[in-house]
Order: structure tokens, then sequence, then C-alpha cells
């Protein structure tokens, strides 16, 4: 597009104080500017702005009128206390992983700046005697889910995949592919994992105009995680254009897919329990929840608002719903969001369709940017300008066939988001209960671990406790690190 083209498109869209600074320019800093203003979407930035705002609004005017009320009783099950149930639904599961229909998308884009550091969150070691990071963990649950699987269904070792999406963002793409090129992708075959990045939206003003970062940039901030959804449909390189995430996931005849959030040491990587749960309900879409630990703990539910499914921040619920209680004694709001999902690709593909119905959230904060008047930098003392952001559970309201499985959050949930030693949802804690999960899976195998005693069990070794008949009767008095079913004879 010529420049001139190019200006007069953005003075159509009201954001013509982009070329502010073009006379000043250098050549380099030209083709900086051009190539960020050709690529954005500067239409669907304002749409998406004013469905922003409108739709804040409409939610200020709806507080306390619409209805809001707990999941139905139809749409949730629990996996606690059901054995029979847990097992039906993990062949089910199993069955889809070995025929090759499961993939899994894994939100990576953060990095670990609460955590003291700079580095994708994946890359980090929350303190296990193994100093595996959270990465590694993740890649060698899926290589034992994949043995599983293969077991399971009679298959030769090495014939079940399972594809891995990583998403990025742009601060922390070529880390986290140089981590993973770094440890030979923890042993996973390269052709499996795709890495793919998250989008960005331009920082705006609150009356909707795009803020300079520099003279020759815009400034931009992440998407949100509900940017995943379109990140999609995005070229994986562009020397072909046609090949996207659901592109891919269509060649490899994924039907089923699993996506998480990187930060809890517990996740169950395409779990196939909630597989088998979602296959066997039909769900196009479902999450994972874990029951809320008191009324006021500070996690959105999954709910209903009208007669659609949808995440309750805990700053919408009252004092009074959270504490509502069934005839059971149970919380009625207790289903905790864990950013734990389940999907078709069918679904996956259908979202562009209802896309420009779904509205971004609006996070006013203090953007640094340049001054159109006098081109100096500016470092705002208060918010002045904001960011727009997408969550990935604003797809839920749009769901034909939704589904909920209720966990243990013992088991299968303990994020990592605090500084070293504060005391929740920090690296102490998850390793503390990735450890506990590892002494139940030996106790309930038939051993005894002496107080005390920690023993680390690589997912290599055991997925969710399966593979470990050797172990009963014996009783384990040393510490360490396992990295096969042989090595816990030393530690007896």
């Amino acid at each position: 597009m010529s420049i001139d083209n190019l200006r007069q498109r953005y003075e159509s869209a009201g954001q013509g104080h982009l070329f502010t600074f073009w006379d000043q320019l250098s050549d380099a800093e030209r083709e900086e500017l051009v190539a960020q203003l050709e690529a954005l979407d500067i239409e669907r930035v304002n749409r998406i702005f004013h469905r922003a705002v409108s739709a804040e609004k409409q939610l200020a005017d709806n507080a306390g009128k619409e209805s809001i009320e707990p999941l139905p009783e139809d749409a949730a099950d629990s996996v606690i206390g059901v054995p029979e149930k847990e097992k039906e639904w993990r062949a089910i599961g199993l069955d889809a992983v070995a025929r090759g229909q499961v993939g899994v998308l894994l939100m990576a884009g953060g990095q670990g700046t609460r955590l003291g550091s700079s580095a994708p969150k994946g890359c980090y070691d929350i303190g296990l005697p193994s100093h595996k990071s959270l990465f590694q963990y993740q890649a060698e649950r899926i290589a034992r889910l994949q043995t599983v699987a293969a077991q399971h269904a009679g298959r030769p070792a090495g014939s079940v995949v399972i594809p891995w999406y990583v998403m990025t963002s742009g601060p922390t793409r070529a880390e986290t592919e140089a981590f993973f090129n770094k440890n030979g992708y923890f042993g996973l075959d390269p052709a499996n994992v795709v890495f793919f990045e998250q989008g960005t939206l331009p920082c705006l003003t609150m009356d909707g105009k795009v803020l300079l970062e520099t003279r020759s940039r815009v400034a931009v901030a992440p998407d949100g995680n509900g940017g995943l959804y379109a990140a999609l449909r995005q070229p994986l390189s562009p020397a072909d254009k046609a090949h996207t995430v659901l592109s891919d996931l269509s060649k490899r005849n994924v039907l089923y897919v699993h996506s998480y959030c990187v930060d809890n040491c517990l996740v169950k990587i395409a779990d196939p329990v909630f597989l088998g749960y979602c296959i066997q309900k039909q769900a196009d879409c479902a999450a994972k929840v874990v029951p809320k630990a008191y009324p006021t703990e500070s996690v959105g539910v999954v709910a209903r608002r009208g007669d659609r499914f949808c995440v309750l921040e805990y700053s919408e619920i009252s004092k009074e719903q959270a504490e509502r209680r069934t005839p059971a004694g149970e919380l009625a709001f207790r289903a905790g969001n864990i950013v734990n999902h389940f999907y078709t690709t069918a679904f996956l593909r259908s979202v562009q369709a209802f896309e420009d119905e779904l509205a971004f959230h609006i996070a006013r904060k203090k953007i640094p940017h340049v001054d159109l008047r006098s081109g100096e930098p500016v470092r705002p003392a208060k918010p002045n300008g904001m960011k727009l952001e997408m969550f990935v559970f604003d797809v839920f309201p749009f769901t034909r066939h939704f589904a909920v499985l209720e966990v243990a959050r013992a088991e299968e949930f303990s994020p990592l988001k605090n500084a070293p030693g504060t005391g929740s949802d920090d690296p102490e804690t998850s390793r503390r209960d990735l450890l506990a999960q590892h002494r139940r899976f030996l106790e309930a195998a038939g051993a005894t671990v002496e107080e005390g005693v920690e023993i680390e069990l690589s997912p290599l070794v055991t997925y969710a406790g399966e593979g470990l008949e050797s172990v009963k009767g014996k009783t384990f008095t040393k510490s360490g690190v396992v990295s096969s079913v042989e090595e816990l004879d030393a530690l007896v």
C-alpha cells in the first residue's frame, strides 16, 4: 500500500495522528512505522474499542438486574468419590488419545515477573529436587501419557502422538523456543511441538485514540489469553500463510483439544478422565473446576448469567451469593475456574463466526507514550489509557453443549502466581503440593513413606499413580529423585 493510501486509511479511521512525526523520521523509522500500521487492522481496533466501552456500560447498567445463578445440577459432574465413572471416562479418553484424536494447547505467554524472573514462566524451577522446569514436567507428562495410551490400546511403543501447541507472546517467543532447543525438546519429537504467538492490540487513550510508544512505534499490549482463538488462525510462518494451528489440527485429524495455563504444576495434560467425560457428554466446550476453598476466595466461578454459561469474577458475586449453600450443605457458587478447558476442534473453528460479538475487557493502566505536541516521552503517574483484553472463557456463553467437571484441588491445582516466600500460590507451595502428591501415589500403591522423606517421581515413571505395583509392602526411608521404577529400590 502506498504511503498516501495508508495515511488516508488511518485518517478515515480517525487515527491520522499516528503520522504526526512522519516528516521528522529517518528512513529506517519510517519503515518500522509503516510495517506496523500495514499489519494493523485499524478498523477492527475501532470496532473492538466501541464494543468494549458499550459492553462495560451495559454490564454496569445491568448490575443487580441480571439473573445470576449457580450451575444447574445436570451441567456439572464430579470425579471426586466416583471411581467407577472415573474408570469409564479414563478408558474413553485413552481410546481417543491412542487414535491420535487429541491435541494440547498450552497458554505460555507470561513472564515470571512476579517471581523475580524475566524468563518465560514455563522455564521456572519451583525448587524440586530434580530442578526440572514447568515446561519439562509438562513435556514428560505428555511422553508418559503417549506410552500409557499405547499400552491401553495394544499399540506399538512410540506409535501414539499428542501434538503440543505452545502459545507464546512477543516477549517470550524466542526465549521459549531456545529453551526447548537447548533441552532437546525434553525428549519429545520437535515435529509434534508447534510454537505460535499470542496477538497484540494497540494501547488506546480513554477516548479510543491509538497511543504512540515512540515517534515511530505504536504502543501495543498482549490481547489477553482469549487472544488464543484468533491466534489459532494466524500463519505459523510468513513463508506458508495457509499453515495455521487450526489447519495443523485438521491435517493431524485431531478432534479434541485440551487447553491449560503453564503455571499449574499439578496439571494433568490431556487428562484422559476429563477427555472421556467430555466425549461421553458430547460437549463442544467444557471447563474443569475445583471446589472453592471458602466463600470469599478470590477466584472466578463458572455459573450462569441469564440462560448462558459464563465465568463470574469474585467481585461480581455478592456476599450473600458467595455464602449461599445447597441443601447438601455445599457452596452453591463453588465451581472455581482454573483455566483448564476442553474443546472440539469444530468448536475452535466456529469461534470466528461469533468473534465480533465477544466484548473485550478494558484494563485502565499507566501507559508510557510520546506527547503528540512536544514529541517528548511521557511516563504518567496515573492511568491515562486502556489495554484491551479478551479472556479465554469469554466463549462460554456461545457454546451449544457445555459441560463442567469438578476435580480435587489437591490432585490438580496448585498455581504459581506469587514471589518466593509469599506463603500462597508461590514456588514453595507448588513444590510442597507436587511432592505431597507423589507421596500419595506411593501410599495408594501400598507403600509406606517415612515422615520427612521426600520422593520425587518423574512423570516418565507415572502420569497419575499408575505403574507403581512393585512398591506394595515396601517402606521408603530415604529421599531422592526417581527416573525409573527400579530406582525406587535404592530408597528403601
